[in-house]
Order: C-alpha cells, then structure tokens, then sequence
C-alpha cells in the first residue's frame, strides 16, 4: 500500500507503526528522524500534483490542518482522501485506529495501547487557571474545543478561555493579562515560545515551557506526553 500523509502527527504514527508505508508527506512532518519520503509542500499548501504523481491508494489528511480545495483537488483526480477530525484525547484514539486500522489495514499498534493506558492512568488534581498562548504578534490562545485544552484539562489546568466562541481566539495582552490566570502555559510550537520570548509578556505569572509535539500532536508521543506535559507543569506551579 502506498500512503500519503498530509498531517505531521498521522505521518509519524504511520511510520512509527509501519515503516516503508509511506510514500510523500509534507515539509513539517518531522518525526520519526530520518523519515525518508517525498516531501510534497506544507500542510495548507500541498503540491497536489506532486501527491497524484506519486500514484497513493490513500492520502491521509485532518480538517484542521488540511484546506477542503486541495481535498477536493485530490479526489477529482482519483485519489481517496481520510479526513480526520481531532477535538479532543478520545477522539484522537479513535480517529488513530480509524487511520491505522481502517485505512491503512494495519494491525493496531502496541504504541497506541500504552497511550490510552497511560492517559487512563492520570488523576484530578487542584484546578488551576491558565491562559494557553499559541501564537504573538497577534496573541492567539486556545479556546473551545481543541485537543490541547483537552490534555491540559486532564492534567489539572483550567483553561480561562474555553468557553470562548472561537476556537483560537485573538485576545489582547492587556485582557490576557487581566484574565485572573495563576499560571501560562507556553508551548514551542506552533509559535516558538522560549525563556527569553513569552514569559517577559507575563509579569507575576508563574510560565510552564512545555513541548509542543506532546502538547499537540496525536500520535506515538502521546505515550510519553503526560509524563513530560505533568513534569512542565508541576515545575511552573511550584514557583507559585
């Protein structure tokens, strides 16, 4: 089978779970190290021609991530297109062995068992409220409904802007600010928060710097991300 994935969390959980099943993914699927396909454009910009040339019996996309006219582009020219949608933990799960399972006739993977196990194995803790920056210059946060937010919540961090209309909502610093938030979280990807770029922007308020992929990506990093999102979280908090 010839796969196609235009999704960086989908590229590396097919190429974790079978390696060689991939023929072209995009420029920013960057796991696992050493992933040797065709790249074909990036995630919004596909090059649609160059994904038909390399001739897939399925191209694996998220509605998200992905722009319905190069879908659309894709399947008039005779290519079949998995869509996923990705809101939240359980969600992902079952959109994963939809992908790996379903769609790629794969057996489910040891890797995707021991995710669920470890996320089965997280327990309440004191909520604390939080504002979850993913972008500056506009200053962008996660809102409703969106896989982060979701991991964060499991984790014992209240999003102040989850029930915010948008998704990802636009929110001037000031009111970021003002928001009554105890602690930011601030992840490298897809904006590039660091020591010396974020935290500055939070006078009085205790920062957590945690890893993007475990933040955001669905796939075989979901295993180590609540060890690795927990041990962020709880450093920030300490300094409270």
């Amino acid at each position: 089978m010839r796969v196609v994935s235009l999704v960086p969390s989908l590229t590396e959980a097919v190429a974790v779970t079978a390696p060689g099943l991939l023929v072209g993914a995009t420029n920013w699927c960057s796991h696992p190290a050493g992933l040797d396909v065709v790249r074909i454009g990036g995630t919004k910009n596909p090059d649609v021609a160059a994904v038909v040339g390399l001739r897939p019996d399925l191209v694996i996309a998220n509605e998200e991530e992905n722009r319905e006219p190069d879908l659309a582009a894709l399947r008039a020219a005779g290519v079949e297109a998995l869509v996923t949608e990705v809101r939240d933990l359980d969600q992902a799960f079952a959109e994963l062995e939809r992908v790996l399972v379903t769609g790629c006739s794969l057996t489910r993977p040891r890797w995707l068992d021991e995710a669920q196990q470890a996320w089965a194995q997280i327990r309440p803790t004191d909520a604390l409220p939080a504002v979850v920056p993913v972008w500056r210059r506009p200053w962008m946060v996660l809102g409703r409904d969106t896989f982060a937010g979701d991991l964060l919540a499991r984790l014992g961090i209240v999003n102040v802007y989850a029930d915010h209309a948008e998704r990802y909502p636009r929110i001037p610093l000031e009111e970021l600010r003002a928001s009554g938030a105890e602690l930011v979280v601030l992840p490298d990807e897809p904006y590039a928060f660091g020591p010396d770029d974020g935290p500055e922007a939070f006078p009085g308020l205790s920062s957590a710097l945690v890893d993007g992929r475990h933040l955001t990506w669905y796939g075989p990093s979901l295993v180590a991300a609540p060890a690795v999102l927990g041990a962020a979280l709880r450093q920030a908090t300490e300094r409270l």
